[in-house]
């Protein structure tokens, strides 16, 4: 595509003041490239694995921005439907047959360059580009804020969003989950563009945005040294390389003061300001008062109070979440008090505590966490509720089981009573003596007696329908088809 048709807008925000240091103060800085010229012909642009979160929400930005936008998927799927519904041309499988009057073929790395539909495109003179270089155009056109992170950037974004909306802000978003305020994983704004980056494309560590928020820096998606992997980092040397690239190749940074080690990453006198519960912290939350379904506290800006805010889920790192959120709205010159009101009734994304439904008095919840620390702060937050805390836990990918199954049954330690499945194995071949078991049993050797491997989805329905309480709180837990048992339960259409 030529530079005359890059799909930025000609209405972008106009770049706004310098920065004011100022305690209390909205914090702003000029963005990093001016917007780009209108396109200069209508692009027809086709997405391969357009059922997925992020390729459907690409799907309905280019939309919205007045482009043709067709795409194909292996499978069917409720995301598949929305799109057509909302006017997509979606087919199902994939095929040279797709490619008719299409400009662009959008495809993640994770597909082979060999597959006989880019092959085709390739043959056919069709321009095949990655979905990274979709979103450095996205981030490139105005002011824009990437949420990087191993985990939290969901919640993060959607948060995020939702306080700039409520501030008036009017912000675009693109995020890897379903905002029930929106009704939708992507939003068409004039205001700041908000983005979730994923760190498992390798590619992401290339991309500029104005304003980097960077949530934590753990070791997940680390595969084997010398084997490459689709969506695994060869080494968490190399991946925390990568975390290093995008943060300094930021206008600014608002970085997790409670994470340990993240000013390193940033460059010496690059413009940054921290967040978090921690003293020390320029946005810090303070005055915490928790309650079974979420958390009221303040927010202190550099030692002047902006006001009172709440988290409408429980957890501390949510807490956190929201903190980093109203900070990015207060950096963008944002009404504080509009925007904690939005956040206040905001209940998080889809699969992110997802209040599901009840059964005989028993509260339903569903969550997609699937790493140690992710799972660990949603037995956190289940606690917070103050019932009997019941986690039906689906591990995620052979290779991050094998990696991390003792950390993944020390986080799951707290609970109550905790059911394991068999592990999803999203594409991967099984590992030879690598299950849920070995969880079960460090579990059990660590003194906890309230754990079970169930691999049946029917075994683990008849289990808690027979054994329900209404102090009870039962949570699934995983990346896989897990979120299946909670609606089963609750009576939800799956």
């Amino acid at each position: 595509m030529t530079k005359s048709q890059t799909m930025t807008p000609t209405d972008a925000p106009a770049a706004p003041p310098e920065v004011q240091a100022t305690a209390g103060a909205a914090v702003q800085t000029a963005p990093v490239t001016p917007p780009a010229p209108t396109p200069a012909r209508p692009t027809h642009f086709h997405l391969m694995g357009i059922g997925g979160i992020g390729l459907s929400a690409f799907a309905r930005i280019l939309r919205a921005r007045g482009f043709t936008v067709s795409g194909c998927d292996s499978a069917p799927s409720e995301l598949t439907h929305q799109l057509q519904l909302e006017g997509t041309d979606v087919l199902i499988g994939h095929g040279a047959t797709h490619l008719s009057g299409v400009d662009v073929l959008i495809a993640s790395e994770a597909v082979s360059r060999t597959h006989p539909e880019i092959v085709a495109a390739r043959e056919a003179g069709i321009e095949v580009r990655p979905r990274m270089a979709l979103m450095e155009e996205l981030l490139a056109g105005g002011p824009s804020v990437g949420v990087v992170g191993t985990h939290g950037k969901t919640t993060t974004t959607s948060m995020t969003a939702v306080a700039m909306y409520g501030a008036g802000l009017d912000p675009a978003a693109f995020v890897g989950g379903i905002i029930p305020a929106f009704g939708s994983n992507a939003r068409a704004g004039q205001g700041p563009f908000v983005a979730e980056i994923d760190e498992s494309d390798q590619a992401f560590q290339t991309l500029r945005c104005e304003t980097a928020v960077f949530l934590n820096a753990d070791d997940d998606h680390i595969g084997t040294p010398g084997k490459s992997q689709a969506v695994y980092w060869e080494t968490v040397e190399d991946q925390h390389a990568a975390f290093g690239k995008f943060v300094t190749q930021a206008a600014r940074v608002l970085y997790c003061h409670d994470w340990p080690g993240l000013p390193d990453f940033l460059s010496p006198g690059q413009p940054s300001w921290s967040y978090g519960l921690n003293d020390g912290a320029d946005y810090r939350a303070t005055d915490l008062n928790p309650d079974p379904e979420g958390t009221d506290f303040t927010v202190v800006f550099r030692g002047e109070a902006l006001g009172r805010a709440r988290v409408a889920m429980p957890g501390l790192h949510n807490v956190q979440n929201a903190v980093a959120a109203l900070a990015t709205t207060h950096l963008y010159g944002g009404n504080f008090a509009l925007a904690a009101a939005a956040l206040a009734e905001f209940g998080g994304p889809r699969r992110r505590w997802e209040r599901v439904g009840t059964l005989d008095g028993a509260i339903i919840i569903d969550d997609y966490a699937h790493n140690a620390a992710k799972v660990a702060a949603v037995v956190g937050a289940a606690r917070q509720t103050g019932r009997r805390v019941r986690i039906v836990f689906q591990p995620h990918r052979y290779l991050r089981t094998q990696q991390s199954w003792p950390r993944l049954a020390d986080s799951l330690m707290p609970a109550d009573e905790v059911i394991l499945l068999d592990i999803a194995a999203a594409g991967e071949e099984a590992i030879t003596g690598i299950d849920s078991t070995l969880i079960v049993n460090r579990m059990y050797e660590l003194g906890h007696r309230g754990v079970h491997y169930l691999p049946l989805r029917e075994e683990v329905l008849t289990y808690l329908r027979g054994t329900v309480q209404p102090g009870d709180v039962i949570v699934t837990v995983g990346a896989g088809d897990v979120w299946k048992i909670g609606r089963e339960l609750a009576g939800v259409s799956v």
